[in-house]
């Protein structure tokens, strides 16, 4: 790589200092758990990304150290070593010590950059124990040392170098973080995700700590696509019956790059990734407006033309057009505006009209252009179409039956008699004895109770109008009390807290499996915005005269039953909710204050849409690899 001339201590603008980080981490990096932990590497990796993206860089290594160190090393320019005029320090130094201080802030170090969206290597250096950055630039080898973000060695010439790039190696401050263990497929998922979205860079992931369980040392991962993007829609659809080739555009705009990759499968659902520079916008944005506001038009103006619709039919809805589409839309903009504490929308303006036009040329041109993958996306189109128009005759019967019957549902929903959501909690149960147990053992002025009878339905391959004709998942929809599909509307859920309350064993576990299938394809806005929990109730109960114990796991009943001496004869295993009497439901599984609820989230969307239809899909093949692949992790099988 060739040193960019321009790039000097000129294009480091400082903002502001650096004293509150370690005060108030979670300020920073959102939190001090495996998330906020995963975080650091985000940021230094960001930095190489960068380089990537303005193109002077095309090699990044992230190494796992054996002793719980991270280093990233990149081949770009170097960070700048000499003076900095703001601060009178090394330009390096400034960086890692001055909050906010990077080429990415106006100083012209960058046109596009990622990393202006979080909060600096500078934050990384004062949540570490000890940080170590080793930079090569213009023939020379400089190394400068910090620990907990204060210079712990000065920045000094330690020898000539043959090349031009940084490696900044950390360790995070055990002090500070719950955990410095980190995730090796977290890790790899985020590299992935990166090397599609930067063309030309190769990133390479080392982890060099044993594991003798696993049988590996060292693990190293390789990434480079020459496909882009479009090598990303083949890897989400691996899964997927396509019904047309991938369709990919690469233009720019008035300063604005634009690319898009889409793909119709034979799937219900779209799923579809929106980044900005590099950044995933989870909460979409000004591009995802322009390409769905693009998609529909075309798609109608081209089923228009071509006879698809006649003259009657009503024009195809976003709904219509999205369905079975997998699509990615990725801009880089000179000066991002992000929206929300998050910064996971974007907000400029010109943006959405740039990617309207671009991609309305460009698939127009492909539907002309390929007439058989035209007419296999818009008979897609008018089959979803007819199925919409179905589930919405079945939902409206479903709404109207709800508002006429009170939401009562005699002999199944139990309901709280507080009216307040914020107090309320939804149980689902499964089995009518579990049922009758909860009903008398809750509170009945915040707690409702809505038993299942038997397996509820799969909703991972069946469309909407099928699952309305399913008695329980209408109750269930009713009791909710949201509606469904494009009449949701989460401000009308009558329970803050959705839990779902099964017993510890085969059945009980494939039951939440396909509660959390229904919730998650149908319900995502609850599960993202924390309503959906698992209840935990304990899997053992010792007895010593009138003491009692519960233990929800095989190694905390062991550790009781030594601890208390406790013979066999006292130990019970529940093998069901409805083993238990009321009070002792209630103590164990429904008492806010002693109780255990696990709180479903969805860190990893692309992950869950894989695993769900994997575990859930019409397809066998996946399913059985995947048992095949994890037998050997379960300890113990209730048959």
């Amino acid at each position: 790589m060739v040193a960019d001339k321009k790039y000097d201590a000129s294009a480091i603008q400082v903002l502001e200092g650096l004293e509150p980080v370690r005060k108030r981490p979670g300020m920073y990096i959102g939190s001090t758990d495996e998330r906020g932990l995963h975080h650091l590497v985000w940021e230094v990796l960001d930095n190489a990304i960068d380089e990537a993206m303005a193109g002077y860089c095309d090699q990044i290594v992230v190494t796992l150290h054996e002793d719980s160190s991270v280093s990233v090393s990149d081949d770009g320019r170097g960070i700048p070593v000499e003076k900095h005029p703001q601060t009178g320090i090394s330009t390096v130094e400034t960086v890692l010590t001055v909050l906010h201080a990077g080429g990415k802030f106006g100083g012209g170090g960058y046109k596009v950059s990622g990393g202006l969206h979080g909060v600096g290597v500078s934050v990384v250096n004062a949540l570490s124990a000890r940080t170590q950055v080793t930079v090569d630039r213009d023939g020379g080898k400089y190394f400068v040392a910090f620990e907990g973000g204060a210079p712990a060695e000065e920045l000094k010439k330690v020898g000539e170098a043959d090349r031009q790039g940084t490696i900044v190696k950390f360790w995070p401050d055990e002090k500070i973080f719950e955990t410095t263990d980190f995730d090796f497929e977290v890790i790899k998922k985020r590299v992935r995700q990166q090397a599609y979205l930067t063309r030309g860079v190769t990133i390479t992931l080392r982890d060099e700590r044993e594991n003798e369980e696993k049988g590996w040392f060292p693990q190293v991962a390789q990434f480079y696509f020459e496909g882009g993007i479009a090598s990303f829609i083949r890897h989400l659809n691996e899964d997927k019956e396509a019904v047309a080739d991938i369709f990919s555009l690469r233009d720019e705009a008035d300063g604005v790059e634009v690319e898009v990759s889409l793909q119709y499968t034979k799937e219900f659902r779209e799923l579809v990734l929106s980044f900005a520079n590099n950044i995933q916008t989870a909460e979409g944005g000004t591009h995802v407006t322009g390409f769905a506001a693009a998609l529909t038009r075309v798609m109608n103006k081209y089923a228009r033309e071509n006879g698809f619709l006649k003259e009657k039919d009503p024009n195809f809805s976003s709904e219509d057009v999205r369905e079975g589409l997998s699509a990615i839309i990725s801009v880089k903009v000179a000066d991002p505006q992000f929206e929300g504490q998050t910064k996971s929308k974007l907000g400029n303006s010109n943006v959405r009209g740039i990617v309207d036009r671009i991609f309305s040329d460009k698939f127009s041109e492909f539907l002309a252009e390929n007439p058989p993958e035209a007419r296999a996306i818009l008979t897609k189109c008018a089959l979803a179409t007819r199925a919409r128009l179905a589930a919405r005759a079945a939902r409206d019967t479903v709404i109207r039956k709800g508002a006429l019957e009170g939401l009562t549902l005699p002999g199944k929903l139990a309901d709280c008699s507080s009216k307040d959501p914020k107090n309320s909690e939804l149980f689902i149960v499964e089995g009518d004895s579990a049922g009758g147990s909860a009903k008398q053992g809750r509170d009945r002025y915040t707690q409702a109770i809505l038993p299942l009878r038997g397996k509820i339905l799969n909703t991972e391959s069946c469309r909407l109008d099928k699952m309305l004709a399913n008695n329980e998942v209408k109750s269930l929809i009713v009791a909710l009390g949201t509606a469904i599909g494009e009449e949701f509307e989460g401000k009308k859920l009558r329970y803050d807290k959705i839990v779902i309350m099964t017993d510890a064993d085969v059945d009980g576990a494939h039951i939440r499996t396909l509660l959390l299938t229904l919730l998650y394809r149908h319900f995502p806005e609850l599960v993202t915005q924390g309503h959906v929990y698992v209840a935990q109730p304990p899997l053992y109960k010792l007895v010593k005269g009138k003491q009692t114990w519960y233990a929800m796991t095989d190694e905390e009943k062991d550790a009781l039953k030594k601890e208390h001496d406790v013979k066999g004869d006292n130990i019970q295993r529940y093998k069901g909710l409805g083993e238990m009497n009321p009070n002792q439901l209630w103590e164990t599984t429904m008492d806010p204050k002693t109780r255990t609820l696990l709180q479903i989230t969805i860190e990893d969307a692309e992950r869950a849409d894989h695993i769900f239809k994997v575990l859930m899909g019409d397809e066998v093949l996946p399913r059985r690899r995947f048992i095949q692949t994890h037998a050997g992790d379960v300890k113990e099988l209730d048959i």
